[in-house]
């Protein structure tokens, strides 16, 4: 009866709320069926559910083949750089842009950060690979000139050099737009602690890590167990863009050896064996920076 009411008095929230629901349904759970596929030795003639079944067959060959230490390795190589370096940084330009107190230089500021993100992966690494290149990019050759990078090495075509130019690239591109939930969870901070800190005497950085950097602790915490929750989740289209047979052996992330495996190869079993053990992997680092959150800070998803 509770129920009933609450629908009642809430219905127009729930209509709203109706179109998310039925998309996260048909494009996140209806999907979930070709879990088994993972389990069933495909059959083309029988379909996703007509093989026969398998049990952990295809995830024992993953676990026995030479390339699962290497795709893993990768992976997390490259996923935990890319939170270490690139986590803190939209919280410090957060914090930065939120001392800004000429408003139209802040929302200059603000335009010119966020204008990197709504470049497409593609152009991204086109613009990579111009920048990047060997003897005639502008960076390469800036780089090089002040020895900051060794002259014999191929930026875009070494191992050494690829994680480093897939995180700070990353970086640079999103960090203006990672940088918005935090500039808006700062907008909800009293002004009176500001006051409070002129009149202490606190400078700018102490008034950011005293009043800014507790405001917005619970948001962090959020941020970091989501982020973490896709630990193993490296963008297959900018790693499989930027891929190239001199890299390959730092390149080779899980979702693009899926897709090699899984597409190019037709091994469509194996591959769904693969992307389902990273999941499961993503899924186990969530349960536990989750736990560890709330222990901690008190703060958690659930």
């Amino acid at each position: 009866m509770k129920a009933k009411k609450y629908f009642y008095k809430n219905w127009q929230l729930w209509v709203m709320l109706f179109p998310a629901m039925l998309y996260i349904f048909i494009f996140c759970y209806v999907p979930m069926y070709g879990i088994q596929l993972a389990f069933r030795d495909y059959d083309f003639t029988k379909g996703i559910a007509g093989g026969a079944w398998a049990g952990l067959k295809y995830f024992k060959q993953y676990f026995e083949s030479p390339m699962f230490l290497v795709t893993l390795k990768n992976t997390f190589v490259i996923a935990f750089a890319s939170i270490v370096v690139g986590f803190p940084v939209p919280i410090i330009l957060a914090m930065v842009i939120n001392q800004l107190r000429n408003k139209k230089w802040k929302r200059v500021v603000q335009t010119t950060v966020y204008i990197p993100y709504f470049i497409s992966v593609v152009v991204m690494v086109s613009i990579l690979r111009i920048m990047l290149a060997d003897g005639t990019g502008v960076i390469d050759g800036f780089l090089k000139g002040i020895h900051l990078v060794n002259e014999n090495i191929n930026l875009m075509g070494s191992e050494k050099a690829f994680m480093p130019v897939y995180v700070l690239s990353g970086v640079w591109q999103t960090m203006g737009w990672n940088s918005i939930i935090f500039i808006a969870a700062l907008s909800s901070v009293d002004t009176q602690l500001y006051d409070a800190c002129k009149i202490d005497g606190a400078n700018r950085w102490q008034t950011m890590l005293h009043v800014d950097l507790p405001a917005i602790l619970p948001t962090i915490m959020i941020v970091l167990i989501l982020n973490m929750g896709n630990i193993l989740n490296v963008g297959f289209d900018k790693v499989f863009l930027m891929q190239n047979s001199l890299n390959l052996g730092a390149s080779q992330v899980i979702s693009t050896y899926v897709y090699t495996v899984g597409i190019k190869s037709t091994q469509f079993s194996f591959g769904a064996a693969v992307g389902l053990f990273n999941t499961v992997i993503n899924f186990v680092f969530l349960i536990v920076t989750n736990h560890l959150s709330k222990k901690v800070t008190g703060t958690g998803l659930m």
